[in-house]
């Protein structure tokens, strides 16, 4: 006997919430409503069945979901958050974030990624992304706040959650010196407008250091746990950052990125359609839902999103990850 149950919202727009499981619902009515689970975007046919019903017997386009799909996606009870990552490319205006905001329930919350025109130190070629020149823009504060945190504050209002400073490997030249660096991008969130949660992701693990999580915390920032290919693993992140500690009182941001020992390119090609979990990553669930319950235990927020690269299938990765932090409890 079927345990689904049919979907009690249709979207006007052309894009249905899926059938949920009796045991999926189960997860999201168990979960701590301190802890949002995620995905990075919402924009995949191949969610078809995990998050969107099909209609007329035919998948919703990339096209749809990404104008659409985003009601749809709120509906799951277990995606309370999900990662605006358009940001990273060029800025939003308030009215769009804002747009956003009218799609979702008033416990929903986004991640958002300031543009790399702030935190990428150099300007990049079109088309090869290689560096032209060294860029004016980077970790200047005056322009972040004008271009990225005020247009998403005004817009997103009570449902903007971690804004997140995403740094692309940094070269030897800034990393010759790390605890300069580090002090470097603490003061940098220091001078932004108060208020916002901000976090820092690096994408070096030179800077994965104790000293490095202070200096953010005392700029009013969170480390922004990065399970990547390039980075320790989330558990020694987790320890080095002091995230574990029952004591904390800083929220958990993490976007878990990548498969360890995959490239980008590769596991988007090999994971597609996203619809199945194609290579498990246990290790980093394990240590994703040790960290979210040390933290909703002191009441916490946490907030995970999860990429299709890193498992295969983000939604999946959703739900594995929510049955292991409700076991656990």
């Amino acid at each position: 006997m079927s345990t689904s149950q049919l979907p009690l919202f249709a979207d006007d727009e052309g894009v249905d919430p899926a059938a949920v499981d009796a045991a999926v619902a189960r997860l999201g009515a168990a979960l701590p409503r301190c802890i949002r689970l995620g995905t990075s975007s919402w924009s995949f046919p191949g969610w078809t069945g995990l998050v969107y019903a099909a209609r007329n017997g035919k998948p919703a386009t990339e096209q749809v979901l990404a104008r659409h799909g985003l009601a749809a996606y709120a509906r799951h009870p277990l995606l309370r958050t999900v990662s605006l990552d358009r940001t990273f490319y060029a800025p939003l205006a308030a009215a769009e974030f804002a747009a956003y905001a009218a799609q979702v329930p008033e416990g929903f919350r986004f991640v958002v990624k300031a543009p790399a025109a702030i935190t990428d130190p150099v300007v990049r070629k079109p088309g090869t992304g290689e560096a032209a020149r060294d860029n004016p823009s980077f970790l200047d504060a005056g322009a972040a706040a004008v271009a990225f945190v005020r247009p998403a504050v005004e817009g997103l209002g009570a449902k903007a959650g971690p804004l997140v400073f995403q740094f692309p490997p940094l070269g030897r030249r800034l990393l010759a010196d790390p605890p300069r660096l580090a002090a470097r991008i603490a003061a940098f969130v220091a001078v932004l407008p108060r208020g916002p949660l901000y976090a820092v992701e690096v994408r070096d693990p030179e800077l994965v250091r104790p000293d490095f999580a202070a200096a953010l915390a005392d700029a009013g920032a969170a480390p922004c746990l990065a399970v990547h290919a390039r980075m320790p693993s989330a558990a020694e992140q987790a320890r080095e950052f002091g995230l574990e500690d029952a004591r904390g009182r800083q929220p958990v941001v993490v976007r878990w990125n990548l498969h360890a020992g995959r490239r980008y390119e590769e596991a988007k090609a090999d994971y597609f359609p996203f619809n199945r979990i194609v290579e498990e990553d246990a290790p980093s669930r394990a240590a994703l839902a040790r960290l979210a319950d040390v933290a909703a235990a002191a009441d916490r927020d946490v907030f995970i999103t999860i990429n299709n690269k890193a498992e295969g299938s983000a939604p999946l990765s959703v739900t594995r990850l929510a049955a292991a932090i409700c076991v656990s409890d």
